[in-house]
């Protein structure tokens, strides 16, 4: 599978290295411009690639996006029409300023980023995790239940389980908390499951409490 990736961060530059190790092809890219990520490159090996972010999202059958959520808006809304969207983001007030509507509960950031990339099938996840976490607890070798739990949430069932069968190549287990408002209210900071070390058994009976 081809995956665009936005955003070479923690987050972003793990996600590309456990892609590539998985078999995937990965174009990423970030907002200073390709040449900057030569180093990150070298190291995720031969089937990775820096591009701009349009190229990212034109490149991937799936778009990893993995950016401070304040910086939305500056995504090329057109260049991810009918693209499946990861969006590994969260809101934090202090970084990326108050938004009026997230703070009031009236919606997630998922669904502004999902109003804003038109045409984009927005699936939450990867937004719980620590990435040294990410980096170091995926596990093909167990069986699925014992796997690290990867939060997923989205309203277009495709979309996710696409993200579902990701999550588990690179040895983790999708636990689906929902649609992308209900699901994503689940998974924001400060909630129950948020950055803590779960295996799927364990995430689900969690979820299952509430």
């Amino acid at each position: 599978m081809k995956i665009g990736i936005i955003g070479a961060g923690y987050i972003g530059g793990n996600a590309a290295k456990l892609f590539t190790e998985a078999g995937h092809e990965i174009a990423i890219a970030n907002s200073r411009g390709a040449e900057t990520l030569r180093d990150l490159v070298a190291g995720i090996g031969g089937n990775a690639k820096a591009v701009n972010v349009e190229e990212a999202a034109a490149f991937g059958d799936v778009v990893f996006v993995s950016i401070p959520f304040g910086k939305y808006r500056e995504l090329p809304a057109e260049a991810f029409d009918g693209k499946i969207v990861i969006d590994s983001n969260n809101y934090y007030p202090e970084r990326d300023g108050n938004f009026v509507e997230l703070d009031e509960g009236v919606t997630t950031s998922s669904e502004l980023l999902k109003d804003h990339l038109k045409g984009a099938r927005v699936v939450k996840g990867f937004n719980t995790i620590w990435f040294e976490h990410l980096k170091t607890h995926g596990n093909k070798d167990l069986p699925l239940e014992e796997r690290r739990a990867i939060f997923i949430a989205g309203d277009d069932e495709e979309a996710k389980s696409v993200t579902a069968r990701l999550i588990e190549e690179i040895g983790f287990a999708a636990i689906d908390t929902g649609d992308l408002h209900g699901g994503g209210l689940r998974q924001q900071p400060g909630t129950e499951v948020y950055n803590q070390t779960l295996t799927a058994s364990e995430a689900r009976a969690i979820l299952g409490r509430g």
